[in-house]
């Protein structure tokens, strides 16, 4: 991890960012929880039923009740994630992390109790408050770390969200052997464990900042947002953080307080929008819950015995750690789009191998040799479906949900993208097992060809969003509206810059702010300059003043990311001495300040050393 502290990982960031993601711990902890004791529960529900009615329950019956149990979690899921961004607006990001654990708490009372109350409806009830639970961490967590990480990190640790949910499953799965709490006295025990985040959390969190974009853009409460930052960076110079927050701020002012229906009705924000639910969509109908779920039952199904088949998916649990560890460097360095890509691509493969093990298993079946053979291959194939989730789908739909949309938006989508999330989550929950009876060996098919159709939107559709602002993301979708994503998918990186990142330089308020570009030579510097200038026309009128100004950009690179040097000229008449404007640029940050002379030059500060203006500007300095 030195790559993450030498960029700006200090130790109270990493302190906020545990204590977050505790709640995110949780969300893995109840998913894959209930997978392990699986028949231990289902004896529990045929004692309890038999002891009511005086009857044995049928086994239709009892995986019916099973499956309430299972999928009534998802339920509670769609719940809390459409109330997200309810909460965060309402009680911050923090705010509403530590009241939801007051939900944690109680379902994890009401799980625990359930063997001693001798009621499986009580299991249902405290599998229904855990979900909301769970689904206000999903909404609540990716936007709370997604605010307080600096820009060059948010790729990675965001990527902590998922490394979270897999140690959250990898812990149930650990707990949940024979050996240890997978027995008809500790299941009860196993449930209730879920308490232990809820309570750390609620000792954790109250020393971490609220979310300086919340008290910032949400609050006005400047000097707030500046004790948090200066707190979460560990420096007392901010002012690019509030600088940041601050354009984004402005280019959202016409979209701020966006309802539900309101962001639906957006011809702007409905290609995010879009992105955003297909992108939940590829991650539960990949199939992976189906793994997590039933992966017990799957490898008994491919004749394993019980405890191999409990071993097996703790190896699930434990590669599913791994690779979310190795894809946490990847995210910034191969970027999201990239490595959805891979990921989905990958699980195609092994779900088609899957697939094709359980077939040769019915029809090479009587021969022990292939059985035990195509069991390893089962478990093999299985396997490298979760690796390839981990690189890609298992964490970049959090991640880009958030990303694509700035801060008056993002509470309303994020809750838009997890109910759907919670949605899909439900359906596979409900729907596998009967979709396993009804197609046998053919039982993964239908994610496999769900898995294709992702690959081939995220392919067409999907816009890289590595190393952007969240103002430059929001200009690309502003500039492509209503074309394919496909040509400007890497808009904003040197090989392939072209208006995309003019139009990131230049983020303005469409409302209250008309452009012209225009594109023109310009001699190459020791920054290698690979697009040439743009120049931009500004129109201001308003308060009795009027003007024009010229702002000539030269988009270079540095040893991380394009950086713009840019520079702006203005007319006495555009700006009064009261005036204390400020632009957002790609990449850079220019600060326009009180007008104190006839031209008044700004400079973008990455620019290092004099380059030569074209023949407008000299035309300007002239008169």
């Amino acid at each position: 991890m030195a790559f993450l502290c030498i960029n700006g990982l200090t130790f109270f960031l990493t302190y906020s960012i545990f204590s977050a993601v505790l709640g995110m711990l949780q969300f893995g902890y109840n998913t894959g929880v209930i997978n392990a004791p699986e028949k231990n529960i289902e004896n529990f529900m045929k004692d309890v039923y038999k002891d009511r009615y005086g009857e044995d329950i049928s086994e239709e019956f009892i995986q019916q009740l099973y499956s309430v149990a299972v999928s009534i979690f998802a339920i509670g899921g769609m719940l809390g994630g459409f109330s997200g961004g309810w909460m965060a607006n309402r009680f911050g990001r923090k705010g509403g992390l530590l009241l939801n654990n007051v939900l944690g708490i109680s379902g994890a009372c009401l799980m625990g109790f359930t063997k001693v109350s001798h009621s499986y409806e009580m299991l249902f009830l405290g599998r229904f408050i855990i979900g909301v639970n769970c689904g206000l961490n999903t909404s609540l967590v990716p936007m709370y770390i997604s605010e307080i990480a600096p820009l060059n990190l948010r790729g990675g640790l965001g990527t902590v969200n998922q490394l979270a949910v897999t140690v959250g499953l990898l812990l149930s799965q650990v707990l949940g052997i024979e050996q240890i709490l997978g027995t008809n006295d500790g299941w009860p025990i196993l449930l209730g464990l879920a308490i232990c985040p809820a309570i750390l959390q609620l000792i954790l969190l109250p020393v971490c900042p609220e979310s300086p974009r919340y008290l910032l853009i949400t609050k006005q409460w400047e000097e707030e947002a500046r004790r948090a930052l200066r707190r979460l960076r560990a420096s007392g110079s901010v002012d690019e953080d509030i600088e940041e927050m601050r354009a984004e701020e402005r280019a959202q002012q016409a979209e701020s307080h966006i309802s539900t229906m309101e962001l639906i009705c957006s011809s702007t924000l409905r290609p995010p929008l879009i992105i955003g639910i297909v992108m939940q969509l590829s991650q539960q109908f990949s199939g992976i819950n189906a793994v997590f779920y039933y992966s017990t039952s799957l490898f008994m199904s491919s004749g394993l015995t019980e405890e191999s088949a409990k071993f097996a998916t703790i190896g699930i649990g434990a590669i599913m750690v791994v690779m979310t560890l190795v894809s946490i460097p990847l995210m910034d360095r191969t970027g999201r789009r990239t490595l959805h890509l891979y990921g989905l691509g990958g699980m195609f493969i092994f779900s088609i191998f899957i697939t094709i093990s359980f077939l040769i298993k019915e029809f090479f079946g009587y021969v022990q040799e292939m059985i035990d053979w195509m069991s390893y291959l089962s478990v093999v194939a299985t396997l490298g479906f979760v690796v390839f989730f981990a690189v890609g789908p298992g964490s970049i739909p959090w991640m880009i949900t958030a990303e694509l949309f700035s801060q008056g938006p993002r509470p309303s989508a994020m809750a838009i993208a997890v109910l759907v999330n919670w949605m899909a989550n439900f359906v596979v929950g409900i729907g596998f097992p009967s979709m396993k009876t009804a197609l046998d060996n053919y039982t993964f098919l239908p994610f496999s060809v769900f898995l294709a159709i992702f690959w081939i939107f995220t392919y067409k559709k999907v816009p890289e969003t590595k190393n952007k602002t969240f103002e430059e993301i929001l200009a690309l979708f502003r500039h492509n509206n209503g074309r394919s994503m496909l040509n400007c998918t890497n808009s904003l990186e040197p090989q392939s810059m072209n208006s995309g990142i003019e139009h990131a330089a230049l983020m303005v308020s469409e409302e209250k702010t008309q452009h012209d570009s225009r594109m023109g030579p310009y001699p190459l510097s020791d920054s290698t300059n690979l697009l040439g200038p743009t120049s931009a026309t500004y129109s201001r009128v308003g308060a009795g003043v009027a003007g024009s100004s010229s702002c000539y950009t030269n988009y270079g690179t540095n040893m991380q990311t394009p950086v713009p040097n840019r520079k702006c000229y203005y007319d006495e008449s555009d700006y009064g001495r009261d005036d204390n404007f400020r632009r957002h640029s790609a990449h850079g940050r220019m600060s326009y300040s009180p007008y104190f002379g006839r031209k008044y030059v700004v400079v973008s500060k990455q620019q290092q050393q004099p380059q030569q203006q074209p023949q407008r500007s000299q035309s300007l300095d002239q008169d």
